[in-house]
């Protein structure tokens, strides 16, 4: 018996509702924890990438005045 034909003689609140509630009650603490790690990741990565684009800026600053042979 495939899951439509299951389904189909269910009310609409059991399939909108109360499945989607019961995998939020059963599968939250993994969808969070999933959702927190990929957040963090990407924060992370953006702090990398502002921190190499501040590093270079800040090079090119204070070197475009100065010859090479300075340093």
């Amino acid at each position: 018996m495939a899951v439509q034909q299951i389904l189909a003689g269910m009310p609409w609140w059991v399939k909108w509702v109360a499945i989607p509630a019961l995998v939020l009650l059963v599968f939250g603490g993994l969808i969070t924890s999933v959702l927190t790690f990929v957040i963090s990741l990407v924060f992370k990565v953006l702090l990398f990438v502002a921190l190499v684009a501040g590093l270079i800026y800040v090079v090119r600053r204070f070197s475009s005045g100065r010859s090479r042979e300075d340093w």
